[in-house]
């Protein structure tokens, strides 16, 4: 639970998934959270009774948030069978009408999203310095807001075990209230006074963590993945899977396309090239020789239509076997941020 002298928007801020999960399954009972515990596994019902027991002492602002943003939310689902009346009588159903006026309230439907002031202006080590001492929950919605450039700046400047801990918190972000937009607003304008706007449309998930770490040097990508794998190995495999993609292969070293050349079939090769922007095709002819550049380039000039999810798989299985390449030290990829190695 979050620490009871921050101010009460912080407080709910640093409230996990799993925290809210546990404070509305208390407030629901225990029938309700019975049939709900039928559909989890024994895993998760630990977790979910550990969380139950560590709010059960929330106060009662805090249910009041829990529930309004569970209302919220299924109330935005178009595709359950919810309308928004229906989720206000569910929990009414659930809790009692006089139980649930009172947490509840007047609900007040969530308007256009809010959005962060630009955190573009501010230096890479003074917002580190600035999130060092805050909660990893926070640190990750602010990183979410952030370029992929300046993420990765100020990422780096974090210390290690926290470098994975928010890099798995940003991957998992979800839904962010208003409210909470609003409030993180307010404090970043007083204690950064060089702030500006930025758009929140697409916060969080897998795909800036992907963005971030292409940025990194492979030190520090291999030190924050090793950890994530640690907490998280199917995440870790998501966010591998979108941090090289097969227009990056301009990026891998001539000696890896080479050794990546002997172990690919002309055919599929041509295949996965028929899509390809002209410099992956260009990289790839320069690496091979006269002869066979020449076969093939009439290889993908005699290809006929070929389905996209044939090219797509062959791209796949290119991917792959560079990232396997990359594994045995047999590829080299230049990411961003990297001034290169020294060869001796």
């Amino acid at each position: 639970m979050a620490e009871q002298s921050l101010d009460p928007d912080i407080q709910f801020a640093l409230l996990s998934g799993q925290e809210k999960a546990g404070l509305l399954l208390s407030l629901l009972g225990v029938k309700s959270s019975q049939l709900i515990f039928e559909h989890l596994k024994d895993n998760d019902v630990k977790r979910m009774i550990n969380s139950m027991s560590d709010v059960r002492k929330a106060p009662i602002w805090m249910s009041k948030r829990v529930l309004e943003e569970f209302y919220s939310r299924i109330a935005e689902e178009s595709e359950l069978l919810f309308s928004e009346n229906k989720g206000k009588d569910f929990i009414v159903k659930t809790l009692g009408e006089e139980r649930a006026e009172s947490l509840l309230g007047q609900i007040v439907e969530v308007g256009e999203s809010r959005t962060l002031e630009s955190l573009e202006l501010v230096d890479a080590r003074t917002l580190a310095n600035f999130l060092l001492n805050e909660h990893p929950q926070t640190i990750a919605l602010v990183m979410s807001h952030l370029s992929p450039e300046k993420g990765v700046d100020a990422l780096r400047r974090l210390p290690e075990a926290l470098q994975a801990e928010v890099v798995l918190r940003i991957a998992n972000l979800d839904y962010v209230s208003p409210d909470l937009i609003s409030q993180l607003d307010e404090v970043l304008k007083t204690e950064l006074s060089t702030l500006g706007s930025i758009d929140t449309s697409n916060i969080g998930g897998v795909e800036p963590v992907a963005d971030m770490l292409n940025l990194m040097d492979k030190n520090t990508e291999k030190n924050i993945m090793g950890r994530v794998e640690e907490k998280d190995p199917e995440l870790a495999e998501e966010i591998r899977n979108l941090m090289f993609v097969f227009e990056d292969v301009v990026f891998v070293d001539d000696q890896g396309i080479q050794n990546l050349l002997k172990e690919l079939d002309s055919k599929d090769l041509a295949i996965a090239l028929k899509t390809a922007p002209e410099e992956v095709k260009a990289k790839m002819l320069a690496n091979m020789s006269t002869r066979a550049a020449k076969l093939l380039t009439e290889d993908l000039e005699s290809l006929g239509p070929t389905r996209l999810s044939d090219v797509e798989s062959a791209q796949s299985q290119i991917v792959q076997k560079i990232k396997d390449l990359e594994a045995k030290d047999k590829a080299i990829i230049t990411r961003g941020g990297e001034s290169g190695d020294t060869f001796v």
